[in-house]
């Protein structure tokens, strides 16, 4: 009887070994988050920018990194390398928080050495604190230690996303580098979906202090420059995105306009001495922000504009200086504090506008 009841073990015992073992194979074998390899045999299915942020960066050799939040997702890989020359890869962390963007461009240094760094900094991010980070970003996909790499291998979402691969690409689902985790088509681009889009803010009676975000500020931008003076012989291209003229006025009705310009002014200070970091604040550019069609809430814009932003960073336009710098910054500072945005709730307005851009609808915001 003990010796029937320990074969019994031994055979479930091995039947499982087995299972898990089999498991291991199909995950190593299809690598759905791009961990081992880069596909050859299929198209990669794109599911989750946290979970295949560190294969990107780690098996996709590029001359440039494009590296951010949401704000960076339309930008495709190819235009990102036809504007810069050579190869280019894009990697996104939705709503990313600086100690996130430390963990892919870790990756990426310990595996390559690009030319150049696009790094695609939110203002929102730059003063925003650690204190809303989750553990969504798995640790063991992101590190250097392989052993716990059984948490990928053994894991029965990667068992899953692993079939999935296969079966969309039997299907003809599977997608290509560029149009990873792209989300621009299909989206109106244009000032009634933009102001839709933004819940505009009551106005607060007492602002923020003007330096109310020099610490976290401080604490962020300490991480990238410990990635500029680690590796010199990388450009690092630090560019503010756009957001909408709108994201000014809400600024304004919370009382964080000085202390979101202080921040810039902080990042500027304290990044511009390094020799090989440029810097773009395109969120001080009219010519993208006032144009309310580009933008499909107050923040995000569309991929055109992403070409735009691509286009002026290679011909060094709206570069930020530490000679232009004081200049730059007072001016936007006086622009944004005398801006009239009640005319965006203006009928008036929207038709005038209306007749001198044809094509466009002549509704009312």
């Amino acid at each position: 009887m003990k010796q029937v009841y320990k074969r019994w073990v031994c055979g479930v015992l091995g039947g499982m070994l087995l299972l898990l073992i089999g498991c291991a194979a199909v995950v190593w074998y299809v690598d759905p988050c791009l961990y081992y390899r880069m596909p050859d045999k299929w198209e990669p299915v794109f599911f989750s920018e946290r979970y295949q942020g560190a294969g990107l960066a780690k098996n996709v050799s590029a001359d440039t990194v494009l590296v951010g939040t949401s704000m960076a997702a339309n930008y495709r890989a190819s235009e990102i390398g036809e504007t810069f020359g050579g190869s280019a890869v894009r990697v996104t962390i939705p709503d990313g928080y600086l100690s996130e963007f430390d963990k892919v461009m870790d990756v990426t240094f310990r595996n390559q050495t690009p030319e150049r760094v696009v790094f695609i900094l939110d203002l929102n991010i730059l003063v925003r604190d650690e204190s809303g980070v989750t553990d969504a970003m798995p640790e063991y996909l992101y590190n250097s230690n392989i052993i716990d790499d059984a948490k990928y291998l053994l894991n029965k979402d990667t068992l899953y996303y692993s079939f999935y691969v296969l079966m969309a690409n039997g299907w003809g689902g599977g997608q290509s580098l560029d149009d990873s985790f792209t989300w621009d088509e299909g989206i109106w681009w244009n000032h009634m979906t933009a102001l839709e889009n933004y819940p505009r803010p009551e106005p607060v009676t007492e602002p923020l202090p003007y330096d109310a975000y020099r610490m976290t500020a401080g604490a962020n931008l300490a991480v990238v420059e410990q990635w500029v003076q680690q590796h010199p012989e990388i450009q690092f291209d630090i560019v503010i995105p756009p957001y909408s003229i709108l994201f000014w006025d809400k600024t304004a009705r919370l009382g964080q306009t000085e202390a979101m310009l202080y921040a810039l002014r902080q990042a500027a200070v304290e990044l511009l001495p390094n020799e090989n970091v440029k810097l773009y604040p395109y969120l001080l550019d009219t010519e993208i922000v006032e144009n309310l069609d580009n933008y499909c809430d107050y923040v995000h814009h569309s991929g055109d504009v992403c070409g735009v932003v691509l286009d002026k960073i290679a011909a060094g336009e709206g570069q930020l200086t530490r000679e232009n710098m004081e200049e730059t910054l007072a001016n936007w500072h006086a622009f944004v504090v005398n801006y009239d945005y009640e005319k965006f709730w203006d009928e008036h307005f929207w038709w005038a506008w209306n007749e001198t851009h044809p094509g466009v609808p002549a509704e009312t915001a």
